[in-house]
């Protein structure tokens, strides 16, 4: 498990992104490249890390559904991920 100050970080950056996404995207488009420089650098999409929304574990990710593999199997394993069925051939 991560922390809970490095997975609050990965949600403060993800807010930050969210907030200032339109703003970065005109001033692209602009080529203001003075003004993107000055906005926050938590902002920028680049910073930001997938990371398991149980767990807080950045490695093994999977986006479809938002988990790291070891949480995946767990929750598949217990039937509790609709449609995921253990392979058997």
């Amino acid at each position: 498990m991560a922390k809970e100050s490095v997975k609050a970080r990965e949600r403060k950056r993800q807010r930050l992104h969210a907030r200032y996404a339109e703003k970065r995207r005109q001033l692209k488009a602009a080529g203001d490249w003075a003004a993107l420089d000055k906005l926050p650098r938590n902002a920028s999409p680049v910073r930001l890390h997938n990371r398991c929304s149980f767990t807080g574990r950045p490695k093994g990710y999977m986006r479809v559904f938002g988990l790291s593999r070891n949480k995946f199997r767990e929750l598949a394993l217990f039937g509790k991920i609709p449609g995921v069925t253990k392979a058997s051939w």
